[in-house]
C-alpha cells in the first residue's frame, strides 16, 4: 500500500482514486457470483464476493481543502487497517475489502453533482463521508432517483437524515439547529446580560445555525439579539461585517461560519478594531492550530464550539492504544502529516467504523440491504466518541450522532464547558 497523491484528475474533478484493494472494481452481477444461480439477490453495482466500492466526493482543493480532504483520509486510515488484516466479514459470510475512491468537488455544487454522475460511471457501491451541505445537496435528489446510497454525510442538514424526504440518505454529524442550540443554552444560563451579534452563511448551513440558538434563548430576558448580518460562501472578505457588528457594542459574537479563511480573517479583523467579544464557532471551523493559533484566539475572553468526539491533539488521546492506533494509519495510508489539523479526520475515521458495522449486518449485497443494515444501528460504542455518547442510525429525522458538549478554548485545546463565563 502507498500513500495517495492529492491532485486534480480528469473534467470531472476526480481526485486521489485510491485503491486500497488489490481486487478489481465490481460491475453489478458480473464477475461477483452472485447471481440468480444460487438464490441470492443479483449484487448491486461495486460490489463483488471478495470486494466494495464507496465513493467520496469531498472539497480536496481550495479553501476548505484542509478538512475536505480529512473526510476522505480518516476512512482512508481506517479501511487500510482492515484490508491490510484480510477484509471485513460481511452478513453474508462473505470477507470483502473496500476500495476508496475520492473525488474533488472544490466545495463546488456543480462539481459534486458531476463527481457523483462519475461515480454511477464507476461502480461505485455507495458514497457519503465527505464535507459540505451544498455540495451534498447537488446530488441528493440524483441519488434517489438512482436508488444510490449517499450516506454519513459530514452536514449538519437535517434533510439528510429526514427518511421521508431522503429515504437513500443519513447524515452523520449533529444537525446544526442542534449546535446552535447547545450554545444558546449555555448562554441562557449566563447570570449576566448579554448583547449578542451574529454573522451567518446565507444558506442552510447558516440558517440551521441561527435557528437553534434562536429557539435557546427564546424567553430569556438577559439575551439580546442586537445586530444580524449574512454573507456568502463565495466571498472572499467579511471584513465589512466584522467592522458593523462591532459597532453594535455585542459583547457576544456568533459566527456561523464554514470557510476556514473567512473564520480566521474574522478573528484578526475583530482584534485590529478592537472588539473583543465571546465567540461561539461552529464544530468544523474551530481547530486550535488551523483556525483559532493563526487568528490570535487567545486575545478573546471566550471562544467556545461544540464536540462529540476526542481530539487527536489532545495528550489524552495521543496517549492511548486507539489514538497511536490512528495516528499510525494516517501515516501509513494518507498523506497527512503528524496530529490533523481538523476534526473532521476523526470523524470520517468513525463513520468508517459505522460503516463496518453495516457491512457486518447485512446479508445481500445489495444496496437496498446496505441501507436497511446501515439505518438499524443502536448503541454502537464507536471509537473517540465522547462518554456517554453512542452512534444510534434507528431515529428518523437525527443523524447517526445526535449529543453534543459545548466546550471552551483553553488556550491550548479545548475543555468541556460547565457555565458560560
Amino acid at each position: 500500500m502507498r500513500k495517495t497523491q492529492k491532485g486534480v484528475v480528469g473534467i470531472v474533478a476526480m481526485a486521489s482514486v485510491v485503491a486500497l484493494a488489490l481486487t478489481g472494481c465490481a460491475r453489478g452481477g458480473d464477475g461477483g457470483g452472485d447471481g440468480d444461480g444460487g438464490g441470492e439477490a443479483a449484487a448491486s453495482p461495486g460490489i463483488t464476493d471478495t470486494s466494495l466500492t464507496f465513493g467520496i466526493t469531498s472539497p480536496l482543493t481550495g479553501p476548505t481543502a484542509g478538512p475536505g480532504n480529512c473526510t476522505v483520509d480518516g476512512a482512508l486510515a481506517y479501511f487500510g487497517v482492515k484490508n491490510a488484516d484480510g477484509g471485513i466479514e460481511f452478513g453474508d459470510g462473505k470477507t470483502r475489502t473496500i476500495e476508496i475512491k475520492s473525488y474533488d468537488d472544490t466545495y463546488d455544487p456543480q462539481k459534486a453533482l458531476a463527481n457523483f454522475q462519475q461515480m454511477v460511471a464507476d461502480d461505485v457501491f455507495a458514497a457519503g463521508i465527505g464535507l459540505g451541505t451544498p455540495t451534498n445537496r447537488a446530488w441528493r435528489e440524483a441519488a434517489i432517483d438512482e436508488e444510490f446510497p449517499q450516506v454519513l454525510v459530514m452536514s449538519g442538514d437535517p434533510i439528510f437524515s429526514d427518511r421521508e424526504e431522503s429515504p437513500w440518505q443519513l447524515g452523520f454529524v449533529p444537525i446544526y439547529q442542534q449546535e446552535g442550540e447547545a450554545f444558546g443554552k449555555l448562554l441562557a444560563s449566563s447570570s449576566d446580560e448579554h448583547k449578542v451579534a451574529i454573522l451567518y452563511q446565507n444558506d442552510d448551513y447558516g440558517e440551521g445555525y441561527v435557528e437553534g440558538f434562536k429557539s435557546a434563548i427564546e424567553g430569556a430576558d438577559n439575551i439580546e439579539v442586537v445586530e444580524e448580518l449574512t454573507y456568502e460562501a463565495t466571498d472572499t472578505s467579511v471584513d465589512a461585517q466584522i467592522t458593523e457588528l462591532a459597532a453594535s457594542g455585542a459583547d457576544v459574537f456568533f459566527n456561523a461560519m464554514s470557510i476556514t479563511p473567512l473564520v480566521i480573517s474574522a478573528l484578526q479583523k475583530a482584534q485590529q478594531i478592537g472588539w473583543l467579544p465571546s465567540w461561539f464557532l461552529p464544530s468544523n471551523t474551530s481547530s486550535p492550530s488551523a483556525i483559532l493559533e493563526p487568528g490570535g484566539g487567545s486575545a478573546f475572553p471566550g471562544i467556545y464550539t461544540v464536540a462529540f468526539s476526542g481530539a487527536a491533539a489532545s495528550p489524552a488521546f495521543q496517549e492511548s492504544e486507539e489514538g497511536q492506533a490512528f495516528m499510525e494509519a494516517l501515516g501509513e495510508y494518507t498523506n497527512q502529516d503528524g496530529v490533523p489539523a481538523f476534526p473532521h479526520c476523526v470523524w470520517s475515521w468513525i463513520a468508517a467504523s459505522v460503516l463496518e458495522q453495516a457491512f457486518m449486518k447485512m446479508e445481500e449485497p445489495t444496496r437496498e440491504a446496505f441501507m436497511e443494515a446501515l439505518l438499524s444501528i443502536d448503541g454502537f460504542d464507536a471509537p473517540f466518541m465522547l462518554e456517554g455518547s453512542t452512534i444510534n442510525t434507528t431515529v428518523d429525522g437525527l443523524p447517526a450522532v445526535a449529543d453534543v458538549q459545548v466546550q471552551k478554548y483553553n488556550g491550548r485545546g479545548y475543555e468541556t464547558a460547565q457555565s458560560f463565563e
